[in-house]
């Protein structure tokens, strides 16, 4: 078996700040992945690197045909004190807004790849025994690529932190589904509300591609953000000039793929709700929202998600799109009735002693424990 993935693949690591000669092979995979990340894709990674991927090294598996393809984007970070004393994990990339931890892997070669990437890991004396990899889809095939992998070879993995957050995925057909989705009450209020604002001034929404008017709307995201809660609280985008920065250029480089969009809410012609959804493959993400406060009785950033809802739905050419919303979610959850499921992965890449991988998923579990501990404490302070 090793010989095998030895012969066909070759394992390389690179410092993610660092691949952005690599973009067009990788672009490439990203078009081919088993499953699509649009926070693995360069546009987004490469904007999001200098902010919050400075120590992350991306493990590159190539094909050793000629000429070499790429098969295989696994970005990561080494955490050597995440136990205290305990051992170094290698932890999957994600951050604040990249909620979604899948490795691009070729649809043509997904089992082999990933197979490839473990043996890659269990080898290496340089690197942690240990790897987690965060919020993965556990029905989604490249979960389902790891646990073959595991099994060929003897390891092991436990899935910790599981959740579900809200999808929009109907099954049978989109033409009616905000009327099953929500109730008859529930969308009278909403009815009044629209009304309400209309009563105001014209009403309208708009859905943009464009580049430039992309941008002319992810500013006014940002506007609307900073006027809000999180600019009182300091942790608003626009606040932070790197992360600023790095929203602008990622959204930019997406537009100009054809790959992000930004539904704005607009009242007399002044935006009330923004809504910025990122694309790839046949899924899209609704990536961030951000409403004017003072029109809060009236729901506009729910007034803006119906919107959104019935043009994603007209789109065939989408078949699933994620809310990157946190699990139970009280707005979301009750207007996409679908789930998806998500773990964090701990995996011990080959054989090794059981009781070595146990006292891992004890540390694990702990350490999570103390944090969930502490943000409880936390909130009892801040009431």
């Amino acid at each position: 078996m090793h010989g095998t993935l030895e012969a066909s693949f070759r394992v390389e690591w690179r410092p993610l700040v660092e691949i952005a000669p690599l973009a067009e092979p990788w672009r490439a995979l990203a078009g081919r992945a088993l499953e699509p990340n649009v926070f693995y894709e360069p546009a987004f990674a490469l904007a999001a690197a200098p902010v919050f991927g400075r120590d992350v090294t991306a493990g590159l598996v190539w094909s050793r045909t000629a000429p070499a393809r790429l098969l295989g984007f696994f970005p990561a970070r080494i955490e050597c004190r995440r136990y205290g004393p305990g051992p170094p994990v290698l932890v999957g990339w994600t951050h604040p807004f990249a909620p979604l931890g899948t490795p691009l892997v070729d649809r043509d070669a997904g089992p082999a790849v990933v197979a490839a990437w473990l043996d890659h890991l269990a080898k290496r004396a340089d690197l942690p025994r240990l790897l987690l990899l965060p919020y993965l889809p556990t029905g989604g095939a490249v979960a389902q690529a790891l646990a073959a992998a595991l099994a060929a070879s003897g390891g092991k993995s436990a899935k910790l932190g599981g959740h579900q957050r809200a999808v929009l995925a109907p099954r049978d057909g989109g033409e009616d589904y905000l009327e099953r989705a929500i109730g008859t009450k529930k969308r009278k209020e909403l009815r009044r509300q629209r009304k309400r604002l209309a009563d105001a001034g014209p009403l309208a929404s708009r859905l943009v591609h464009a580049g430039g008017a992309v941008a002319a709307a992810l500013a006014d995201f940002l506007a609307l953000e900073a006027s809000g809660w999180k600019g009182r609280a300091g942790t608003a985008a626009r606040t932070d000039d790197a992360v600023r920065s790095f929203m602008e250029q990622a959204v930019a480089e997406l537009a100009r793929e054809q790959k992000a969009q930004v539904a704005r809410l607009t009242l007399a012609g002044q935006p009330i709700a923004a809504l910025v959804i990122l694309r790839s493959g046949d899924t899209a993400w609704c990536w961030k929202i951000a409403y004017d406060e003072a029109y809060a009785r009236a729901s506009p950033g729910v007034q803006l998600i119906l919107e959104a809802t019935r043009a994603l739905l007209a789109d065939r050419s989408i078949v699933r799109v994620d809310s990157c919303a946190t699990a139970g979610h009280p707005m979301i959850d009750h207007i996409w009735r679908e789930r998806l499921a998500l773990a964090d992965h701990l995996v011990r890449p080959g054989p090794q002693r059981q009781f070595a991988f146990a006292l891992a998923c004890t540390l694990e579990r702990a350490r999570r424990g103390a944090i969930a501990c502490a943000k409880r404490l936390r909130d009892r302070l801040r009431a």
